[in-house]
């Protein structure tokens, strides 16, 4: 739910009919304040399972918006975690958390790019991205694994949370489908598009682009997300270990 100091209705619908960069550009000030914030209960866990695969030199949170993922990566980072997003409004909202007193660990940055073009070499050990992924066409995945590959060292982590998909037939399901086919429509009638869709993100297909990009694919249940009524994990962390080289 939206907080009261969060964004109005017209406000989200000024922000649903901009680009995506802009888009989150007018949304950064009360960002913090919706429920696309990544929830403690996401994060938490997350902490958890790098504590066991680091410690990490450096970290990257990949689309950071606010910060969410630099936070986790502060924990398990000793000396560099780097935050880049597209949206220059989100970074500075990111940059202002970062200002407040008595923060000590690893050196903080703040890097605006595009997820597709990243402008590093390979320097970091650990990768995390949360919520991000719907911003980006099945057809621009590839282009974007192959970048996480770029950037971390032989052997660095590639790490992000996956939750199972809704249940055919219940309230979410519905909710989802609706949300992406009027996305759909609005990216026929309206430019510039808004990328952003919750179902095309399946983790059989993901396991297998990442691979063909060079990863060795681990999926791990989060004990904490819990089980379905089929007993399989409501969600599972993917750690993709970059391999030595790219499959051909």
């Amino acid at each position: 739910m939206f907080a009261p100091e969060g964004p109005t209705f017209r406000e989200l619908a000024v922000q649903a009919l901009s680009s995506v960069e802009r888009g989150y550009d007018l949304l950064a000030p009360k960002f913090d304040r919706t429920p696309f914030r990544t929830p403690a209960a996401v994060l938490d866990p997350v902490v958890r399972e790098l504590r066991e695969l680091g410690p990490f030199a450096g970290g990257l949170d990949l689309c950071c918006g606010t910060g969410a993922g630099v936070g986790v990566l502060r924990q398990v980072c000793r000396e560099r975690v780097t935050g880049v997003d597209i949206s220059a409004g989100m970074l500075a909202v990111g940059r202002d958390h970062e200002r407040a007193p008595d923060r000590g660990g690893p050196r903080v940055e703040w890097v605006r790019a595009d997820a597709r073009a990243l402008p590093f070499g390979p320097v970091f050990d650990v990768v995390v991205s949360f919520g991000a992924f719907g911003h980006f066409l099945p057809r621009e995945r590839p282009v974007l694994f192959e970048q996480v590959r770029s950037v971390l060292r032989p052997g660095g982590r590639f790490v992000f949370p996956v939750l199972a998909p809704a249940r055919p037939g219940s309230p979410l399901y519905w909710a989802l489908l609706g949300f992406d086919a009027a996305m759909r429509v609005r990216n026929a009638l309206w430019r510039p598009r808004f990328v952003m869709y919750y179902r095309g993100f399946r983790l059989a297909e993901v396991s297998a682009e990442l691979a063909r990009a060079g990863f060795a694919v681990e999926l791990r249940p989060v004990p904490e997300w819990g089980r379905r009524a089929d007993g399989s994990p409501r969600g599972r962390l993917v750690v993709a270990t970059r391999s030595g080289a790219a499959a051909g």
